[in-house]
């Protein structure tokens, strides 16, 4: 498929009902793509697909578009998304510890490149504790420096380490032995296969 064939048919699976904040819609994408103004019809359908859980095929389609057009972000974004459907996504407020304290010096990529380690209260085997990894987006910022705040989008590598996670819970980030940042959880969206069986 060539890019106009893959935004067509990503916006085929949205609902013509679904708008974003400033009211945008799906007709307003086929206005875009009638002009091929690909890149912006890209834009608006990662508005609104960021605003509404929509299908894996949906984020695949618009992962291959932003390739085909050599966006590195919005490629970035959309295979992000795809993870989270895959994986599960833990949305948390982060604060990093400063410089002075911690042994990150410098930024980090906000864009998923870092995949550290977090204390979510598991054990090992000798009562000790167990740290899981999670990738790592941070909401509309492109970096995150050492002292830095932030509304941050977690990928858990084993998504069932995390079915105990809650909202409100106080989670550990690690690159090290030491506390890198404190984050509090919002929202925890688990793959239904991750998530703990209920009684029969």
């Amino acid at each position: 498929m060539d890019v106009t064939e893959l935004l067509e048919s990503a916006s085929l699976l949205i609902p013509e009902e679904i708008a974003t904040e400033n009211d945008i819609t799906v007709r307003d994408v086929w206005d875009y793509l009638a002009h091929d103004e690909w890149e912006t019809a890209l834009g608006l359908l990662e508005e609104l697909g960021d605003g509404h859980p929509l299908s894996l095929t949906f984020w695949e389609q618009l992962a291959k578009a932003a390739e085909e057009l050599r966006l590195e972000r919005s490629t970035a974004w959309c295979h992000w998304r795809c993870s989270e459907i895959r994986n599960g996504m833990i949305r948390a407020d982060l604060t990093l510890r400063p410089a002075t304290e911690a042994r990150r010096k410098t930024p980090f990529s906000g864009h998923g490149v870092l995949r550290p380690m977090w204390d979510i209260g598991n054990l090992s085997p000798t009562g000790g504790t167990s740290v899981s990894i999670a990738g790592l987006w941070v909401e509309d910022m492109p970096f995150l420096e050492p002292g830095g705040r932030a509304t941050v989008r977690l990928i858990p590598l084993t998504p069932s380490h995390w079915t105990h996670v809650k909202t409100g819970r106080r989670i550990n980030m690690h690159e090290d032995r030491t506390v890198a940042g404190t984050a509090v959880v919002l929202e925890v969206h688990l793959p239904a296969t991750a998530m703990p069986r209920k009684p029969q």
